[in-house]
């Protein structure tokens, strides 16, 4: 044994066996490591399919190409054809087919010229990858490299990468972008006659291309089928009809759906270059189709008024994802409909659509229960002055009625006394994103579209409230926070929610939220709504931006959410460009479209109490409140505020005087329960609801009881900073001041910086035009009540 080893050590030290051994290492290094890392590194082209595969839209590669991701999965019909025409005994070869190869040089020298090339499939598969030319040399690095290739890749690999990366004339890549190219089909609905002229393609591209050399195309596709029929691969019936099948003319145009989602899909795909460049989205292209046709359809009317842009997108409730994304009309040839701008992605005014997050989040913190009356009286809170969009005030309005006629000064007043920097905060944690300056820039107008929001996020937050109300039962009563989300545009994978005993919103706020969102209608408009009703129960919310600029319509069922945006995408305002008008119209049409859930949100009784409310004010029912009413209300309205509307009063025995113990003895004052509205809301209140009793006034030899004074300026509020502008002539215009009284038929004496400047009587307004600098103005009534405030009139 020992003798053998030595001989052994001897034999390895020779220098001939040295240099065998390391020309064998080197060799096998050399065999090992002879493919390029990665095989293909050519610019592919961004591809978006819809939920079942159908192609939604394409872009050219960088170089210039259409060229597809690769696909793993090759159809049967193209592995049958190019096996047949290109390399026969493909699946046994070890890379190369030395009978191939032998007849191939046997033709060559015939013909004393190159004829036939003898490669297999593999050796074309690198022949692609290096890019090599023509020449023996690289026909034998090729055949070298072809067996390398074989042992690290199947049979099926291989065709996979040859599918994905033969050229099929022009700058047609690959069987996926030739297929949808010539014959607007992917390749696995293609026909025998069809795959048969793929198959031949490859041969020779630039010999062979449709609309060009047809004959040549049709013989050898008819040729091959004639093979495969040879074969047994198809009968004579198939191989004769597959023959009567038309070549590809020209090139057709690819299906673009969803350019705008492409688009988005390029840029999300090149701030994060994970994965590849193809995306199977959750766009149903049916629903697409649709979608585009009706933004189309009301485009068509709408550029009538010189309004060139809509968009629209239609949200899955449970996850989040997008089922049609329509970012505006599709003009390309048009350049003056800028309709290549993604609006669904672009920050815009979002007007009144805020406000069911506002109302959400009152009702949250148990500041208000769903019907309590907000002030809506003329209001300047900062120098900021909001008006409704009728210019009319109704005294006080139900936060519910609020919302649903979308009346702004209530909202300003909600958002004052939620504090707009809780607010701001809150849209941050729902997934608002385009709010990039801080609160305090935006103020109190945040509710009324001071900011900017996209139709992306405003219509994915509305579906996470849906979301959270549709989960209360599921989670039997317990949240997820992952339920606020923005949404997606691919199905994203389902994940183990993580619960917790509350969340942003409760589900109780959030079901009478929507449940007031149901009955929406505009000031003026509350017939046109009407014409809107479908089978199925929608809530929804129109928004408009100041100087009408953008026109909104968001809507939620309990498994979809559409939200809609009407405008210019230059930002220029056009008369009647109000949701209402224009984008709720096309809302309902694609609601149309969706299918009829007959099930609307169950009520989440387990979040809600049901407490004594009174009737007339919307709080809770005080111990002056005679009228209530047992309701469901969040449990948070616990906390809600008592009715502060309803008093006691004391009167005199006929009921037609406010008395006091000074003038009438104990024994014969009436008490009685009253509602009671301060002067301002009082003004207004009672000229639309005629169930309201004015106070009797005091007698005239009682003495008014303290804080009871009758009368109250609505405008301009104490320290108050307006601004006169000035006329045509270039003189300063005059202001209107106004004043309500509780007492009718009360003359009101007006004096500014102690000079008296008039008097009113019933209808308290008066038209002053007083110089810049700080003022007081005082009003004096007939019954010796005074009213002060200051004033400031601005230069500039």
């Amino acid at each position: 044994m020992k003798l053998s080893l030595s001989r052994v050590k001897t034999f390895l030290i020779k220098p001939k066996i040295i240099i065998i051994l390391a020309f064998l290492l080197l060799s096998g290094l050399l065999f090992w490591f002879c493919l390029p890392n990665p095989l293909f590194n050519s610019p592919t082209s961004y591809v978006i399919d819809d939920t079942d595969g159908q192609l939604l839209g394409a872009s050219i590669a960088s170089d210039g190409q259409w060229r597809f991701p690769p696909n793993a999965e090759v159809p049967e019909k193209f592995k049958q054809c190019i096996i047949a025409f290109e390399d026969k005994r493909f699946m046994h070869h070890p890379g190369f087919d030395i009978l191939a190869l032998g007849r191939a040089i046997k033709k060559n020298l015939r013909s004393k010229k190159v004829t036939s090339g003898g490669s297999t499939i593999t050796m074309q598969v690198i022949r692609i990858a290096t890019k090599h030319k023509r020449t023996l040399w690289n026909k034998l690095k090729e055949l070298f490299m072809a067996m390398r290739l074989e042992c690290s890749y199947s049979k099926n690999e291989i065709l996979s990468l040859y599918a994905s990366n033969a050229p099929f004339g022009s700058n047609v890549i690959g069987l996926d972008a030739a297929s949808w190219r010539y014959f607007g089909r992917s390749p696995d609905k293609l026909s025998w006659g069809e795959m048969a002229a793929m198959a031949v393609l490859p041969n020779s591209p630039s010999l062979v291309h449709p609309g060009k050399n047809r004959a040549i195309l049709l013989k050898k596709r008819n040729l091959l089928l004639d093979k495969l029929h040879q074969q047994g691969i198809i009968d004579a019936t198939t191989a004769s009809l597959a023959k009567l099948e038309p070549v590809p003319d020209r090139p057709v145009a690819l299906p673009q759906l969803a350019p705008h989602l492409l688009e988005r899909f390029k840029a999300d795909h090149q701030n994060n270059p994970h994965g590849q460049t193809r995306i199977k989205t959750s766009i149903k292209a049916s629903l697409q189709q649709q979608v585009n046709e009706i933004l189309e359809m009301h485009h068509q009317i709408l550029k009538a008024n010189d309004i060139n842009n809509i968009a629209a997108v239609v949200l899955d409730v449970e996850t989040g994802a997008t089922l049609a994304y329509a970012g505006n009309i599709s003009h390309p040839e048009d350049t003056a409909m800028e309709s290549d701008v993604d609006v669904v992605n672009a920050p815009r005014s979002p007007g009144s659509t805020l406000k069911p997050l506002l109302y959400a989040s009152m009702l949250h913190d148990g500041l208000i229960l769903p019907n309590s009356l907000m002030p809506d009286i003329p209001t300047q809170i900062a120098g900021y002055h909001p008006e409704n969009f009728d210019l009319g005030y109704d005294g006080a309005v139900p936060a519910s009625r609020a919302l649903s006629r979308s009346l702004n000064v209530p909202a300003v007043k909600m958002l004052q006394q939620f504090k707009y920097e809780r607010f701001y905060d809150f849209l941050h944690h729902i997934g608002i994103t385009t709010l990039k300056k801080p609160a305090d820039h935006y103020g109190l107008s945040l509710i009324l579209g001071g900011g900017e929001n996209t139709l992306w996020e405003l219509t994915g937050a509305y579906a996470d409230m849906a979301r959270v109300l549709n989960h209360y039962s599921k989670y039997k009563g317990k949240y997820d926070p992952a339920d606020y989300h923005n949404p997606v545009y691919a199905v994203p994978p389902a994940k183990k929610p993580e619960l917790q005993k509350s969340g942003l919103l409760d589900a109780g706020s959030i079901y009478y939220t929507l449940q007031a969102m149901e009955e929406v209608m505009r000031p003026g408009e509350e017939m046109l709504w009407q014409q809107f009703s479908s089978s199925q129960r929608v809530a929804w919310k129109t928004g408009t931006s100041f100087g009408f600029r953008d026109g909104w319509a968001i809507g939620i069922t309990p498994k979809y959410v559409v939200g809609v945006w009407v405008g210019n995408t230059d930002g220029e305002g056009r008369p009647n460009l109000t949701g209402i008008n224009t984008a709720a119209p096309a809302l309902f049409e694609i609601f149309r479209l969706l299918p009829v859930t007959r099930d609307w949100f169950e009520m989440p009784v387990g979040e809600m109490v049901k407490i004594k409310v009174c009737k007339q004010s919307g709080y809770r029912a005080g111990e002056y409140c005679e009228d209530t009413s047992d309701e469901w209300v969040p449990v948070s309205g616990l906390k809600a505020t008592v009715c502060p509307y309803h008093q006691l009063v004391h009167l005199s025995p006929d009921g037609k005087w406010q008395v006091t113990g000074n003038c009438v003895s104990p024994g014969e004052i009436v008490n009685k329960k009253w509602f009671v509205l301060p002067p301002s809301m009082e003004y207004y209140y009672k000229t639309k609801n005629y169930e309201y009793h004015v106070l009797p006034p005091f007698r005239p030899d009682c003495a008014q009881a303290e804080n009871t004074n009758p009368m109250e300026v609505i405008y301009p509020k104490d320290g108050a900073k307006i601004y006169v502008p000035l006329e045509a002539d270039g003189s300063r215009g005059r202001v209107i001041f106004n004043a309500a009284h509780r007492q009718a038929g009360v003359k009101i004496f007006w004096h500014m910086d102690d000079q008296y400047v008039g008097e009113t009587k019933d209808y308290h307004q008066i038209a002053l035009n007083p110089p810049p600098g700080k003022h007081t103005l005082t009003l004096v009534d007939g019954n010796g009540n005074t009213v002060h405030i200051a004033f400031e009139v601005l230069a500039k």
